[in-house]
């Protein structure tokens, strides 16, 4: 009789199969497997210490790094890249061969121990092999695996001079067993070659790890699922089933998303003696065995069932942004500081940064934000033909700018730009981001809106105040950017982030937010359409240290939030109204002086969710 550990199970092996043990036993055994963790871990941090600026504000170690090598590929998976294809970045806004070492370097040395090369596809990229050959070099620094994660397509004649020079782990993705549906999903022929290149790879010894990768689709290759587990009865490999991902352009559905728990019933019911394998300390799937079977499978959950708690890795992208989780589509640019004459040192606070602002976990699978994500196939690159112009330029602005740490005078890093490689598209016949007047628009998709209004007033002391005198303060501050465009910009960012800055405001799919603001006299309240809006009429002349009372000029804010759901939205167009003023304030402080006043903030009006409509009379 022989007792084994299989993760937190413990099961007795004995001529009539297997049998759990005891209550009382399984407790001392899962304690048993938790101080084993435990020693691991220190033993791992005693060898390895890893840099505080790889360390984020929930104590994950970031010891593991992938490096996209290339935004190109010989593959077109739908769930990867958009069907009307992605813009790539110009050569020259790639990281060069001498750039990725660095960056590697910088990284090893502060405590990565696993490097895995992704792209686009990485067999791709010229000069791989050397590349690889390059990285191995750093063992000497603590380096101990060079994985690469390939399509599998140019991969057989290139593996065994990889696995020469370092390569020791390779995952190959292939979603289907059917040639034809092949063709389907990656939009190009090539079955037969991936299948060769799997054949190589399970014939040299050296290649430590490979496993197989199959994103899962309800409806195209969910059938297959249990011929890929016989794969693993004679075949020294995993085979991972992922759950369908959301990307820019990729056309995700909850419909189409096989949950892994749904999976793994399926293969249970076709192996009963199914049973959970001890996992790697940080790895993303949850693993499993067959009884009598070479190979192992496993479930990487990134919807049902997360595994944020324990990430431990980070994203260079083939343009040099760093990226701390595959669903931010926050970014810094390395590439940029680099090219700027940064030395490593800077680089590394910038790290540190990014690493310090990564959250918790990624949002569900109802919040992500797969419009300003980048597709796929581009976390490494730069965006899609049909995004336009002003998409884009948000977009850049969103990535950039709450990253840029402010300059120290004796540390951290320089000034940077993070998305100089965003291009416009003057194709398009309208921009749906745009509103008429020239200024960017959210889309509307709901028509469950709310209205809040507020005043912020440019020096109130002065019953002489004008129009003319406010526009001139605010002509003054451009120097800083387009007051009313930034503060519009920032109103907009910081009703999307309302939950994280209100402690029990939950996070909401808002379908529309509007945001205004402008140079205004005295207001009436008029009924147009059957909503409320403002309207401006002639000149105040009431003093402005009546509190009641209007000031002669002002520049009004106003924010309409829509929510689909049966809830409201009035802290977050309250959120959005509060930031867009104090960015006014922020703005025009040194030119208006510090004595201007941020008015009553309100609700004006709210319509639909669990509560009854309002209307402020």
């Amino acid at each position: 009789m022989v007792t084994k550990n299989f993760g937190m199970n413990t099961f007795v092996r004995s001529s009539r199969g297997l049998r759990t043990l005891p209550t009382a036993m399984q407790a001392q055994a899962v304690e048993a497997v938790r101080q084993q963790a435990k020693d691991r871990i220190s033993q791992i941090d005693t060898e390895r210490p890893v840099s505080p600026f790889l360390i984020d504000t929930f104590a994950r170690r970031h010891d593991y790094l992938r490096i996209s090598l290339t935004e190109r590929c010989n593959l077109r998976c739908f769930y990867c890249m958009p069907s009307e294809g992605v813009e790539l970045s110009p050569n020259e806004n790639i990281l060069t061969d001498e750039e990725v070492i660095r960056l590697a370097t910088l990284f090893v040395r502060n405590g990565v121990t696993k490097i895995r090369l992704t792209g686009g596809e990485p067999t791709v990229r010229k000069n791989i092999v050397d590349i690889v050959g390059r990285l191995n070099e750093l063992r000497q620094l603590g380096l101990r695996s060079i994985g690469m994660t390939t399509n599998g397509i140019a991969l057989r004649r290139r593996l065994p001079s990889l696995v020469a020079n370092g390569l020791t782990h390779l995952n190959i993705s292939i979603d289907t067993l059917d040639p034809f549906k092949f063709e389907i999903m990656t939009r190009r022929p090539g079955h037969e070659a991936v299948l060769r290149s799997i054949e190589m790879a399970l014939s040299i010894p050296e290649l430590h790890s490979l496993k197989l990768n199959i994103v899962v689709v309800k409806g195209l290759n969910d059938t297959e699922v249990l011929d890929f587990i016989d794969m693993t009865r004679d075949k020294r490999l995993s085979v991972r089933f992922i759950e369908f991902m959301p990307f820019t352009g990729n056309k995700w559905d909850k419909a189409k998303m096989v949950p892994s728990s749904e999976l793994l019933s399926r293969i249970a019911s076709r192996h009963p003696k199914v049973t959970r394998a001890s996992d790697a300390l940080n790895d993303t799937a949850r693993n499993y065995f067959i009884p009598g079977y070479n190979g192992s499978f496993g479930f990487i959950s990134s919807m049902s069932d997360h595994f944020c708690g324990s990430c431990n890795r980070l994203r260079l992208t083939a343009d040099g942004q760093i990226k701390v989780c595959l669903f931010d589509a926050k970014e810094i640019s390395l590439r940029d500081q680099m090219r700027q004459g940064a030395s490593d040192e800077e680089l590394l606070q910038t790290v540190g940064y990014a690493v310090r602002g990564k959250n918790e976990k990624h949002a569900g699978m109802e919040d992500i934000d797969v419009v300003t994500n980048r597709p796929m196939i581009l976390i490494g690159g730069a965006s899609m033909k049909s995004l336009n112009k002003k998409k884009r330029s948000s977009l850049s602005y969103l990535n950039s700018r709450p990253h840029q740490p402010h300059r120290n005078t004796t540390t951290g890093p320089r000034p940077f730009s993070t998305c100089s490689t965003a291009r416009s598209d003057a194709t398009r016949d309208r921009l749906t981001h745009i509103d008429d007047t020239g200024r960017p628009a959210m889309v509307t998709k709901s028509a469950y809106d709310l209205v809040t209004s507020a005043e912020a007033l440019p020096d109130t002391s002065d019953t002489n105040v004008t129009k003319t005198a406010t526009q001139k303060a605010v002509d003054k501050a451009r120097s800083k950017g387009n007051v009313l465009t930034v503060a519009q910009l920032a109103a907009i960012m910081g009703c999307k982030r309302t939950s994280d800055l209100i402690p029990l405001c939950h996070p909401l799919p808002l379908s529309h937010i509007s945001v205004s603001l402008s140079l205004d006299g005295p207001r009436s309240v008029e009924r147009s359409r059957g909503l409320e809006e403002f309207t401006t009429s002639g000149p105040d002349v009431r003093h402005a240290s009546e509190l009641n009372d209007r000031p002669p000029f002002s520049i009004v804010c106003q924010a309409t939030v829509s929510c689909e759901g049966k809830t409201g939205v009035e802290m977050e167009a309250l959120t959005a109204v509060s930031v867009g003023l104090l960015t006014v304030w922020d703005m025009l402080k040194a030119i208006a002086g510090r004595e201007m006043v941020i008015g009553d903030i309100v609700v004006q009006r709210k319509e639909g969710g669990k509560s009854e409509d309002f209307v402020r009379n």
